[in-house]
């Protein structure tokens, strides 16, 4: 059973879809009190963008992390990572006229910037020790 888990966490795949049905569903009840199928619309485009985002933000910390040095190389890579995927998920959701934007992004983005915050410290402390 232990492996079992173990396997599932461990699993991009799980982690993805994780992704999609948490903050897609966190964006349909953000957006309920409005006439489907907004809501509905909401939380595909919502679970679509999470998904795409946990699959790449990991990369995109790695990349970034890589061209900055001293303190910098703890704030800037996750604060790039943050304006990028606010700008995006507000530019898509106004797009399709998602009426709670704010309310909409700010969990996936809380929980997007503090992964991207936390995986970056990891890293560019490792990097730090290396050098």
């Amino acid at each position: 059973m232990r492996a079992t888990l173990r396997r599932w966490a461990g699993s991009g795949t799980v982690h993805v879809l994780f992704a999609f049905l948490a903050m897609g569903g966190w964006a349909g009840f953000a957006n309920l009190d409005h006439a489907m199928p907004q809501p509905l619309y909401s939380g595909l485009l919502q679970g679509v963008l999470s998904a795409c985002l946990t699959l790449f933000l990991k990369s995109v910390i790695d990349a970034l992390s890589e061209r900055f040095t001293g303190i910098t190389r703890f704030w800037a890579p996750p604060l790039i990572a943050c304006l990028g995927s606010a700008s995006l998920l507000t530019a898509l959701h106004a797009l399709i006229g998602t009426p709670e934007i704010a309310s909409t992004v700010a969990v996936p983005l809380l929980v997007s910037t503090g992964y991207a915050s936390i995986y970056n410290y990891s890293i560019s402390r490792r990097r730090g020790a290396g050098s």
